[in-house]
């Protein structure tokens, strides 16, 4: 689902990414640990399309995303990838109904269809008293799982989070934890997870420590 080979990343002089190599498989739910600093969100943001590396590839589906131009690369992470942040970053004059379809607004759906989907998605993850909510009237996790509705719109085979239960007390970080492996059980979405909640981590099919810019793996 996902190989990317010898990817290097530099900002000025210092060095982020060292040759980093990585093939996860469809439906697979893989976290990346490691201190902070030694580069799994830019190697996140390389795999969503979002930053470009120096040198290496990236392919998606056999699809090699490192060679596309800015406009398709767009199209596709709005298609393929959805992003799940430690900041949610909901949009706060938007209700949570309204945050989540417009990505699928963005890729083309119809406006009924994206409210029809939208509010499914929000019930499924049992936010159905809170479609008209804003942002500032959700807690903490239930603001997360609007972002979690948000980066499943549009049906995306790829979810990519960045720690993304770290702002999170202890049981609503459990609560999320456990949607990605119920999400990976009803869609066979592939998951890729940088964190620092060792919880998460172990509960993965696969932990992978970067260290220094470099991937070692660790079963």
């Amino acid at each position: 689902m996902i190989k990317a080979s010898d990817i290097c990343k530099s900002f000025g002089k210092l060095t982020v990414l060292k040759g980093v190599d990585i093939d996860i498989s469809e439906g697979e739910i893989v976290s990346i640990v490691g201190a902070s600093g030694a580069g799994k969100t830019t190697l996140l943001h390389i795999l969503g399309t979002i930053d470009k590396a120096d040198k290496g590839t990236v392919k998606i589906n056999g699809v090699d995303v490192s060679q596309m131009s800015d406009n398709k690369k767009a199209a596709f992470r709005n298609k393929n990838i959805g992003f799940i942040f430690q900041f949610h970053h909901l949009l706060p004059e938007f209700t949570a109904l309204e945050n989540t379809f417009l990505p699928a607004l963005i890729a083309g759906e119809s406006k009924r269809k994206a409210v029809d989907k939208a509010r499914q998605l929000l019930e499924y993850l049992k936010l159905t008293e809170r479609l008209e909510h804003k942002p500032s009237q959700l807690s903490g996790g239930e603001q997360q799982r609007v972002a979690v509705a948000r980066a499943l719109i549009n049906s995306p085979a790829i979810i990519l989070a960045d720690e993304p239960s770290g702002n999170l007390d202890s049981n609503n970080a459990k609560e999320l934890h456990q949607l990605f492996f119920d999400l990976r059980k009803e869609f066979n979405q592939t998951f890729v997870i940088v964190t620092h909640n060792e919880e998460l981590a172990n509960m993965s099919d696969r932990k992978i420590k970067m260290k220094d810019g470099k991937l070692n793996e660790n079963n």
